[in-house]
């Protein structure tokens, strides 16, 4: 792509403002390789804000579940941070199974304050906002 022809189609992409720019290698006019600055294109951000709706409806439908007592706190937190249970696992410190079963509500209620703050460390959040679950204002 020449330098010229970067796409600097600028959108508002999930409710904030989209002031992140990407460096882009492209051709100059004597047709060497440079790098220049792009705001973003049309498709690409139609992309991204498609899936940011998608993401948006998951955490919702988890938040909900967590209210009516299907799954426990760590789940939202869990979809609230874009992880899925490896991940989790991973950071915490714990067997995918046993952050599978920490997903259900009987098994959170049992967890030692030392467990749930590796939860809550992993999500940057106190032991008592994960343990007394509160949505956000």
């Amino acid at each position: 792509m020449n330098k010229d022809e970067v796409p600097q189609d600028k959108k508002i992409i999930h409710g904030e403002d989209n002031s992140i720019s990407k460096v882009l290698y492209v051709t100059d006019n004597d047709g060497k390789y440079s790098v220049t600055q792009s705001e973003g294109w049309d498709a690409e951000n139609l992309a991204m804000t498609q899936a940011w709706e998608d993401i948006d409806e998951k955490i919702a439908i988890t938040k909900q579940k967590v209210l009516n007592g299907e799954l426990s706190p760590i789940a939202y937190y869990m979809e609230k941070n874009l992880m899925d249970l490896p991940t989790l696992a991973g950071y915490a410190g714990f067997w995918k199974w046993r952050v599978k079963k920490h997903l259900k509500p009987a098994a959170f209620k049992t967890l030692s304050e030392t467990k749930l703050a590796r939860y809550a460390s992993v999500f940057n959040i106190t032991v008592e906002e994960l343990k007394h679950f509160h949505l956000p204002a």
